[in-house]
């Protein structure tokens, strides 16, 4: 017995298989990309970003997909089917105890040799009930092994959820700001198609007075139709951006009012010199890394089936071929215990061949670990980019419509008092309508590119903690 304690002291005590170590990955410390130039201060951004955004809306359409959107209930069941993995794993370490009952009757044959001696029943019934264990040693870490992938494929898909959660956010966000976008732009379109509405009369009424020709009408009533066509355009897409919000949010019956693009504030931006190991923050990466830990463990888990197994085997219970005595008789008692030895000798080289194949999994996931990281920081580099150019180029945006307002304006006049022809007119009108919708379109970028560099940094930043695997 003290063998037998000791044996079971010793399992796990060995595990082969290399321990995971962090690959080593060369990355620049900081991105070289400057912070955009932005009155507002650099902060801390949380994981609910979204609301620095301050739209009730937004915050409503991303709480109810969330909740309720497909890839995120699926998700959850894939976190929820590897937590049971995870306790299948642990639960090898425990033994196994069965209990069996059974009855049986047997009829013995009376001409058989050697015959059945006289008195002897030869209809013979049988009652047992057992109780059985099995445990085998996990002397080379097998079991150690599985349960360290396992829960490296736990972490995995949590992580993957988190992947979801912030895509998901993220769409939902640039989806909304989208929608607003072609709000403005139909507004601008509005005001397009009442300028030239007024325009189509002026031309009429100095076509009646003799002080224009037809082409002046022909060329009004052809711009006029151009912003009809625009606006038609723009409310087709805002339409549709309605709908993929809808299937978003989990919401088929979505309808959104019209909303002022303009109202959504920009958020803060990350100071200067963004550590690059804020990467370590993106679940994307993190994810990856776990699946190289389980890819690891994996080598560990066929190494140890080079080795031979160990198992121990105990049973007791009682036999009696009469229930009373099942019961009650002091030699119905029956029990064993055994001990059970398997090596393999000969298998061709079948489980060295699983060891480098796992090595080679595992090689493969550490290039998928590296372009992971490898892409994360172009992805965080570009945003930078884009939030800086995009936020410079609103000032110049700006400047472009307010001289194509006053373009129009004057080029109006003119032609009403007869010092220009309607050609200047329709080159002004066509200007301030494009200068105005890129105005819009510079915005919702804006906004867009904001998002990109959240999700780019793993749903938010924090200027003093950078998150390492635990």
């Amino acid at each position: 017995m003290r063998r037998l304690v000791f044996l079971v002291m010793l399992a796990g005590c060995t595990t082969v298989g290399p321990d995971y170590k962090r690959p080593e990955i060369p990355l620049p410390k900081e991105y070289g990309e400057p912070a955009p130039s932005q009155t507002a201060p650099s902060a801390t951004i949380s994981a609910d970003w979204w609301r620095l955004y301050q739209d009730p809306k937004l915050d409503e359409l991303v709480a109810s997909g969330r909740k309720s959107n497909a890839d995120v209930r699926l998700a959850i069941a894939r976190v929820q089917e590897a937590e049971g993995a995870l306790r299948e794993v642990r639960a090898a370490i425990f033994p196994e105890v069965n209990a069996t009952a059974s009855y049986s009757r047997q009829g013995v044959s009376t001409v058989s040799q050697p015959p059945v001696p006289a008195g002897i029943a030869t209809v013979r019934p049988n009652y047992s009930a057992l109780v059985s264990t099995s445990y085998e040693i996990d002397f080379w870490g097998r079991v150690s092994r599985a349960s360290e992938a396992a829960r490296a494929g736990l972490l995995s898909n949590q992580l993957s959820r988190d992947v979801v959660d912030v895509t998901l956010a993220g769409g939902i966000a640039q989806a909304y700001f989208a929608l607003r976008s072609l709000d403005a732009q139909i507004a601008v379109l509005d005001n397009s198609i009442r300028v030239r509405r007024e325009s189509l009369d002026i031309a009429k009424t100095r076509l009646e007075a003799g002080l224009a020709s037809e082409l002046d009408v022909y060329q009004a009533q052809g711009a006029l139709s151009d912003a009809l066509v625009q606006r038609r355009d723009a409310t087709r897409s805002r339409a549709l951006i309605e709908h993929q919000l809808a299937q978003l949010a989990a919401r088929p019956d979505l309808k959104l009012s019209t909303g002022e693009l303009f109202n959504l504030p920009m958020p803060p931006v990350p100071p200067a010199g963004l550590p690059s190991t804020l990467l370590e923050r993106r679940p994307d990466i993190r994810q990856a890394e776990e699946t190289l830990v389980a890819a690891n463990a994996q080598i560990g888990i066929a190494r140890a089936a080079l080795f031979p197994t160990i198992s121990l085997t105990a049973g007791a219970g009682v036999q009696s071929a009469q229930f009373a005595d099942l019961v009650g008789g002091p030699g119905a008692a029956i029990w064993n215990v055994g001990i059970a030895l398997a090596a393999p000798i000969f298998d061709a080289g079948r489980r060295e061949a699983r060891v480098d194949q796992a090595r080679a999994r595992r090689e493969q996931v550490v290039a998928t670990y590296q372009r992971a990281i490898e892409t994360g920081f172009r992805e965080v580099a570009d945003a930078l980019v884009n939030v800086q150019q995009a936020g410079e180029s609103e000032e110049e945006l700006k400047a472009r419509l307010d001289a194509a307002r006053n373009a129009l304006e004057l080029s109006t006049l003119r032609y009403q008092s007869g010092y220009s022809p309607y050609l200047e007119v329709l080159d002004a009108q066509r200007t301030a309508n494009d200068a105005e919708l890129a105005f819009v379109r510079n915005r919702q970028a804006r906004l867009a590119f904001s998002v990109d560099l959240i999700k780019a940094l793993g749903g938010g930043w924090d200027p003093n903690r950078a998150m390492a695997r635990n």
